[in-house]
């Protein structure tokens, strides 16, 4: 049983979600506050009665966006797109999907050490220590002046001290995503995704909406149930990070993808929650077939639904970096629109990933770090900019500073899976790409 306090606090951060999901809260502000002023012994009962009434609030009239979670609602809202592109020569995508792996791992280990930092700060920290703007991992700690630091124990993560890929659930759950498609196959079910967690994560490895879906599958509370229930941070960044295994899965497939991630997202999320990861998945499919950029973001674009918040998050900055010659003034644009959402949400980090990819000019030095350089979730900004890029442009067009640090290395907190090389991950998905092609 969840503490009051427990309780309390996923019962503030509902209300926030209903809000933005665009639910007629009516007076459940005034509930809540009388919930917490009466005493402490009713409250339990009280918060229990709050979340069932929460569940079934209705959209406001007003509402502009269609946003459905269920697979066949999406698809019916979606616009039409390309479902299908060109696969490359084996050879070439057996680069891209190991340039891919390496780009998420170089971006995870990038953000890593300022996970959380807002923009200002990371550009203080980083003209402090001469590095302004950002070309290659962060600056030793030494060379930053008192009253500037990043996140303590962060040595290993800095430029000079990188050894591996050091475990994070950004690329936790890419390992395991490979490893449900090789046991489960491409038919896994949603079930199947919770039952993976329950055997390989260890649960204080994994946070927000995922920490919440996994307590929910403790207690026998099973997809898609377990997206909602008591879990009000089911449109933040979790999903998301989770597309890239999807992503890889299905090259030129992007409709394929999209479905992988649909089936993974929907255990923890519900909404733009899901659609950021068949986003992303979709994007890294198509990445890993085209070579333009914009022709790969309108591929992935096409499998969300049209009148969604993301979908209208992707055209604006779309066309923002289309008008602005400088990330910074893309950065400001998509404060000032999308900056009111948590620093962990999906729909503002998906906006700084997108101003990465399209302020780079190619480059992939230049996509991760804008992308890490904009601030909130930037260990996961910029390891999707770098599964993207990678992508894109294969192992052989990353740079060497990115890439030689990791000696192959990525470690995990997967029980059975703590050290992998990564050019094994890389050559087992491309095996589990040729089945999925048939």
């Amino acid at each position: 049983m969840l503490s009051r306090e427990r309780l309390v606090d996923l019962a503030r951060a509902e209300l926030i979600q209903l809000k933005e999901e665009g639910r007629r809260v009516g007076g459940l502000d005034e509930e809540l506050a009388r919930i917490e002023a009466s005493p402490p012994d009713g409250q339990c009962r009280a918060l229990s009665a709050f979340f069932e009434a929460a569940a079934g609030l209705p959209t406001r009239d007003d509402w502009p966006y269609e946003e459905p979670s269920e697979l066949g609602e999406i698809r019916r809202v979606r616009p039409d797109g390309p479902r299908h592109l060109p696969t490359p020569s084996r050879e070439e995508l057996a680069d891209r999907i190991l340039g891919a792996w390496l780009g998420r791992c170089a971006g995870c280990m990038l953000g890593k050490p300022v996970e959380g930092f807002t923009r200002d700060r990371l550009e203080a920290l980083l003209r402090a220590a001469g590095a302004w703007e950002l070309d290659g991992y962060f600056p030793p700690a030494q060379d930053l002046p008192e009253g500037l630091s990043y996140h303590p124990g962060v040595e290993s993560l800095l430029r000079g001290n990188i050894t591996r890929a050091v475990r994070d659930d950004d690329t936790d759950y890419t390992v395991i995503g490979l490893h449900i498609l090789e046991e489960n196959g491409p038919d896994f079910t949603p079930r199947d995704v919770a039952e993976q967690w329950l055997a390989h994560f260890p649960y204080r490895c994994v946070c927000t909406a995922e920490h919440e879906a996994y307590r929910n599958f403790v207690v026998d509370i099973w997809p898609p149930q377990s997206a909602v229930h008591l879990n009000p941070y089911r449109e933040w960044i979790g999903a998301q990070i989770r597309a890239d295994a999807w992503g890889y899965a299905a090259p030129g497939w992007p409709e394929k993808a999209a479905e992988f991630a649909w089936r993974d997202a929907c255990i923890s999320h519900t909404k733009n929650g899901i659609y950021g990861e068949m986003f992303f998945a979709a994007l890294i499919a198509a990445a890993l077939s085209a070579d333009d950029l914009r022709e790969a973001i309108a591929a992935a674009a096409a499998e969300i639904p049209v009148r969604c918040r993301l979908r209208e998050c992707i055209d604006d900055c779309l066309e923002w970096c289309r008008q602005d010659d400088d990330w910074k003034i893309t950065w400001e644009r998509i404060n000032a629109k999308y900056g009111h959402y948590h620093p962990v949400h999906t729909i503002n980090n998906a906006a700084l990933v997108l101003m990465g990819l399209l302020h780079s000019g190619g480059d992939f030095s230049r996509a991760i770090c804008i992308a890490v350089m904009g601030g909130w979730d930037t260990d996961c900004n910029g390891a999707t900019a770098g599964s993207v890029m990678g992508a894109l442009l294969g192992a052989k067009g990353i740079p060497p500073h990115w890439v030689d640090p990791l000696n192959d290395i990525l470690e995990s907190s997967l029980q059975g899976m703590n050290f992998n090389r990564i050019s094994d991950l890389a050559a087992r998905t491309l095996v589990v790409a040729q089945q999925v092609s048939g």
